[in-house]
């Protein structure tokens, strides 16, 4: 896990605005499956955001999972919704200079 700066922290924030989730936690809350397709969606897209439908109450602790179980980083959350980035391991397919 990078440690942004509020710098970065900002410009990433900036580029979440026009995002919508693509990954939704629901009752059933963090499962393999949750954690496999955050890891796929951070793979293709750098930037993603994750709605808290349920555990509203839990979301911070569960943000600060999500980031280790997948190696990204919370950039922020806001409401109930949570913002991560994991840069690209390929130098060719990053969106963000970092």
């Amino acid at each position: 896990m990078k440690e942004l700066t509020n710098a970065e922290r900002k410009t990433l924030s900036a580029a979440a605005n026009t995002l919508n989730p693509v990954v939704q936690i629901g009752q059933s809350g963090l499962t393999d499956g949750v954690i496999g397709k955050i890891k796929e969606s951070l793979e293709a897209h750098e930037l993603i955001k994750i709605k808290f439908l349920e555990f509203k109450e839990e979301k911070k602790e569960l943000a600060q999972t999500v980031c280790e179980k997948t190696d990204c980083t919370l950039v922020r959350i806001i409401g109930n919704v949570a913002i991560i980035y994991k840069q690209s391991e390929n130098p060719e397919k990053r969106k963000f200079d970092i």
